[in-house]
């Protein structure tokens, strides 16, 4: 296939380590994924349980495609999560793209699910409020041994470490809980945005139905990646496991060129239905 040939704003049906070799040098802005994790999952298509080697040795193949493919100061954002009994899958994947020679210039931490006590919100919310928080979703889980795993890591990579970011862009920064340091800290522009850190808080959905992928990410994820690495200079978002499209919904609802590459022909249908979907209500 001509590379000229694979259009924009659209999934290929295709692996994407074969879809890849077709993307120009230095064409993505920004990488937003999140692979397989080799721990079991019941894809239609996919096998989700390699030898650890070779799925390691996989992981690094993209990711060297992928680093091709960036723009020297595009961004790779990379949601991993571990097990209970094997949370070291996402430091050997990590460990991977620094084989490729890729910098961790950020460690997000995607939070799903969080308890606050009343008494640690801050005096502004404790007279609005009459008891502790508990937010997003929960499901115990049956052992003495682990707790409840409500977190994942977003790694952001990049090519040499200094890509500059916007991080108090509408939907990333937080507005602050105290206006007198509005004018206090000067990096902001005097704007009533902060820097939201590296913690972010993206519960999921609450469904009572089957969903139509076994692993999806919230819409909202991808979103403030993109924003986070820069609405104004990003034109082509890069989802290499697209799933049911979530990426690409994100770019919708941005503005910015997408594509992206599903091996599973179910979930590439269902895809693309989301997709005129959501083109239809803008």
């Amino acid at each position: 296939m001509d590379k000229k040939k694979l259009e924009l704003n659209k999934i290929h049906l295709m692996d994407c380590q074969k879809g890849l070799t077709l993307l120009d040098d230095k064409s993505v802005d920004v990488i937003v994924t999140s692979p397989p994790y080799n721990i079991g999952i019941d894809y239609n298509t996919y096998h989700d349980k390699r030898p650890i080697g070779e799925y390691l040795e996989w992981i690094k193949d993209i990711a060297g495609e992928c680093k091709r493919v960036l723009k020297d100061d595009g961004s790779f954002f990379l949601n991993i999560g571990g097990t209970l009994r094997d949370p070291w899958i996402p430091f050997d994947i990590a460990q991977k793209f620094r084989e490729c020679d890729y910098k961790l210039q950020n460690t997000i931490h995607w939070i799903n699910s969080i308890a606050i006590p009343l008494e640690d919100v801050g005096l502004n919310l404790q007279k609005k409020l009459d008891s502790d928080i508990a937010i997003g979703h929960y499901k115990p889980i049956n052992s003495k041994r682990f707790h409840h795993d409500c977190h994942e890591f977003v790694f952001h990579f990049t090519k040499f470490g200094n890509v500059e970011l916007d991080m108090v862009a509408d939907g990333v920064g937080v507005p602050y809980q105290y206006k007198s340091n509005i004018k206090r800290w000067k990096s902001t522009q005097q704007k009533d945005l902060r820097d939201r850190g590296n913690t972010w808080f993206i519960p999921y959905q609450t469904i009572n139905i089957k969903r139509d992928h076994p692993s999806v990410y919230p819409v909202k994820l991808p979103e403030m990646c993109i924003k986070d690495h820069g609405l104004s200079k990003t034109n082509l978002v890069l989802d290499p496991f697209m799933g049911i499209g979530t990426t690409a919904i994100a770019c919708i609802h941005l503005k910015v060129d997408f594509i992206g590459f599903e091996i599973d022909e179910e979930y590439f249908e269902i895809a693309n239905k989301c997709i005129e979907k959501e083109k239809m209500k803008e």
